[in-house]
């Protein structure tokens, strides 16, 4: 982490216990509306800033979050991975960046997600959510 905030690619902040719990709520009532989409890319997407969602709580829970400017998600995969680096939640700390790169080939180059990376995305993010709160994050 402190790596991270001299490599200025997070800045330290004061921890905040309910900036945390609102997005473990947002990534939470993401997840719920996934089994009703059947669009594979919107299935993707929703999934994907669920994930998201997970490591804006962890920075927030552990007083930092991204600069501004590009990089923002980035700057969450390698927080997530510094964090996560044992289970549950390693592996998918691991995926996070993938699917950040899948997420801009859809997006700026119109390159389609099939359902298989849909469904990972799903389980990645439900991963995330599972080891956030066990490492005390929203209780």
């Amino acid at each position: 982490m402190d790596m991270l905030v001299s490599a200025r690619r997070i800045e330290a902040v004061r921890p905040d216990a309910v900036r945390a719990l609102a997005f473990l709520d947002v990534a939470a009532d993401r997840l719920s509306q996934l089994p009703l989409l059947t669009s594979v890319g919107v299935k993707y997407d929703i999934a994907y800033d669920a994930a998201h969602d997970v490591g804006e709580a962890l920075l927030a829970a552990y007083g930092c979050r991204t600069r501004n400017g590009p990089g923002q998600h980035e700057a969450v995969g390698r927080f997530l991975r510094a964090l996560l680096d044992s289970p549950p939640g390693d592996r998918a700390a691991r995926r996070f960046d993938r699917l950040r790169r899948a997420r801009n080939q859809s997006h700026y180059d119109a390159t389609p997600v099939g359902a298989a990376e849909a469904a990972l995305a799903e389980r990645t993010a439900e991963e995330l959510q599972t080891a956030v709160v066990a490492r005390g994050v929203g209780s």
